[in-house]
């Protein structure tokens, strides 16, 4: 008799399809879903493979441009990087696949949901609090923190030996030195001989990304149209090429970053689980768009207003690390960055060139640059004098002080 139905994130590949096997084994009934959110995948191979493996249902969705519209752009939005350097390509991702798999499993009545991430990492967090909190009911099988799963499969070696064994293809091609995580938004690479943090990454590692030493002679010219922070419309300043729907200008920013060689970095991370790590992050697109957002979000933003924003950024981007997109605190983030991104619109002109991204200049209608007050040539409404009074009145704070502790004997 069946334990009851649980729905899989399935990739296909030797870890996913053990689970599925191993999952039938325990007596349950097995749906595989597999998210297509921009990874270099055969999707007709992994259906077959899971179907011939005897899952009940296999679902394949297609997830990219949703990928693109509810997660990525909110995380332009914020200008969301991890400790000053990560783009959160693996984080924001998880929310989007994690929410298809409940809508899945409600969907067909199942009472479990089962992924394949470690016990160690980021990933079973971010999985299971989005599952929790779309799904409060749901039951959550982790087999690698499962004591009866793990200790029978130690490393790779127990699980192409159980794979044969029960007549899972197994890989042909010899396995990388180190596992990899591929999304629209970026490759991440980690483990295996990545874990020694003095040891350089091979040349070969990258997928997403040109070295740029090797990266083309001549700069590319793109035009980045934005409206409430969002980008929508890029143009190829060198040959006119242009697009305009969310997948389109992400996927040619992608093309284009990594032509060039832009978006790599090689950095130890915080864990949220506590322990840190080396990561390895190629983000062609996400690095430009950055770049362009900063620039015009600067350009349309009052000072006040961005300070309090970029806080507001920065808490977005830990709160995506650990796992809490579906948090009340983190909507409420969500609808402070997007209120603040209201008159973000314009377009900014910057080149892409073996591994940079240059600005070359901005235009907004809504911007709050005047080029009169500023200019060093124009008087235009402002009284110089009224620039005196402005640094006496900041000075009376410093002038205390020095004179009240005595600082302003001491040698500097």
């Amino acid at each position: 008799m069946s334990k009851g139905t649980v729905v899989l994130a399935y990739s296909g590949g030797l870890d996913t399809s053990c689970i599925l096997v191993w999952l039938k084994e325990q007596g349950y009934d097995v749906i595989t879903y597999l998210a297509n959110i921009g990874q270099d995948e055969d999707f007709e191979a992994a259906r077959k493979k899971a179907e011939s493996l005897g899952a009940k249902k296999v679902f394949i969705e297609d997830l990219r441009t949703e990928f693109v519209e509810d997660f990525i752009w909110p995380a332009v939005q914020a200008n969301a990087v991890y400790e000053d350097r990560y783009l959160l390509g693996t984080a924001v991702a998880r929310p989007c696949i994690a929410r298809r798999q409940v809508e899945i499993a409600r969907r067909e009545g199942a009472q479990f949901v089962s992924h394949g991430a470690t016990g160690k990492g980021n990933d079973q967090i971010r999985f299971e609090l989005t599952c929790y909190a779309l799904y409060p009911e749901v039951k959550i099988i982790a087999p690698w923190r499962i004591p009866e799963f793990y200790n029978r499969f130690r490393g790779r070696t127990d699980l192409m030996e159980y794979a044969k064994e029960h007549g899972i293809p197994v890989p042909v091609t010899p396995q990388a030195p180190w596992s990899m995580d591929a999304n629209l938004m970026h490759i991440s690479y980690e483990s295996g001989i990545l874990e020694n943090p003095k040891s350089r990454a091979p040349a070969d590692l990258y997928l997403m990304t040109k070295n740029p030493e090797d990266s083309p002679n001549v700069q590319d010219v793109l035009e980045i149209e934005f409206k409430k922070g969002v980008p929508v419309k890029v143009t190829n300043m060198n040959d006119g090429i242009s697009k305009n729907t969310a997948l389109d200008v992400f996927s040619y920013l992608n093309e284009i970053g990594g032509k060039h060689g832009v978006g790599r970095i090689d950095i130890v991370e915080n864990r949220f689980i506590g322990m840190k790590s080396r990561g390895i992050y190629e983000t062609p697109g996400g690095t430009v768009l950055l770049k362009a957002h900063l620039d015009i979000e600067t350009f349309t933003m009052d000072k006040e207003v961005r300070r309090i924003k970029q806080g507001l950024g920065i808490k977005f981007s830990e709160l995506v690390y650990n796992g809490f997109w579906y948090s009340p605190e983190c909507d409420f983030v969500r609808h402070c960055i997007a209120k603040s991104q209201e008159n973000v619109e314009g377009k900014v002109q910057l080149s892409v060139f073996k591994g940079q991204v240059y600005i070359l200049g901005r235009e907004s209608p809504k911007s709050l640059y005047n080029e009169e007050l500023v200019s060093m040539d124009v008087q235009g409404d402002y009284d110089p004098c009224d620039a005196s009074g402005f640094i006496r009145i900041n000075a009376v704070r410093l002038r205390e002080h020095h004179r009240l502790q005595g600082l302003s004997s001491t040698k500097q």
